[in-house]
């Protein structure tokens, strides 16, 4: 049987990582690296039993979680974000992957599901996306990308069935709080690729955005949820467009 290590970069966890923990306590070690958290995260961390605590200032998304992955003492990986959670039916399925003969195997996809304002969505794109997480190191890494990061691998991969399900903000302060964030780590991504834009793609982008998500992606069909996920994620695409034409058209 392959041992497994749970694998967690995080600041300022505290909310929700009690749930994260309690999904992934049948790892063989669960590593958490800490960039700095001023909460009550690392007393959370020393307190459980499995837990092995790592202080590392943030170096960018995928380089951190690089650094997490080569703490563990494990070659199959587990790697998560804090509002990621393993249902029981998915950690059945990565145990009797591993119990049986996982050497051929680079990875595996998990099948991650959003729930946004209370609900676990149930149709579009955010109900069902695949993502490479559980991973053999020896044959596969996270890209150095310093924001949407993935892991890539050399070798095969199976499918697994079971929900991961995906808890991404804590309520609406949360998500303006990672809107901010990640939509300025975006722009400056695109600024250095060279990437332009104008004041046309600005003001067309919202309603095609939100036909999108909305429409497209059937987030239609979840709700009062879905609706508001849609136009949250119509305002996101915008505004990092708008954060690189200031970067590009503004002077100190």
């Amino acid at each position: 049987m392959q041992t497994v290590s749970a694998v967690l970069v995080g600041l300022n966890i505290e909310h929700g990582i009690d749930r994260y923990l309690d999904s992934v306590a049948w790892c063989d070690e669960i590593v958490v690296v800490d960039s700095g958290s001023t909460d009550g995260t690392l007393a959370l961390c020393r307190d459980h039993p499995k837990v092995r605590l790592v202080e590392q200032a943030f170096l960018g998304y995928g380089p951190q979680k690089r650094f997490a992955v080569a703490q563990a003492s494990h070659d199959w990986i587990l790697s998560l974000d804090a509002d990621e959670v393993v249902t029981p039916a998915l950690a059945g399925e990565i145990q009797s992957l591993l119990a049986a003969d996982a050497a051929p195997l680079a990875g595996a996809t998990l099948t991650r599901r959003m729930v946004f304002l209370g609900r676990v969505f149930g149709h579009g794109r955010d109900a069902r996306q695949r993502i490479l997480r559980l991973f053999d190191r020896r044959q596969g890494a996270f890209t150095d990308d310093a924001v949407h990061e993935k892991v890539v691998v050399r070798g095969p991969t199976r499918e697994l069935n079971g929900d991961l399900l995906h808890y991404s903000y804590r309520d609406l302060a949360d998500y303006f709080d990672k809107f901010n964030r990640y939509t300025t780590l975006m722009a400056e991504k695109m600024n250095r690729q060279g990437r332009r834009v104008g004041v046309p793609g600005i003001v067309l982008r919202p309603p095609w955005a939100f036909f999108q998500y909305y429409f497209l992606r059937g987030n239609w069909l979840n709700g009062l949820p879905g609706f508001v996920y849609a136009l949250l994620s119509a305002h996101y695409k915008t505004v990092k467009y708008v954060k690189l034409y200031e970067l590009q058209n503004t002077r100190d």
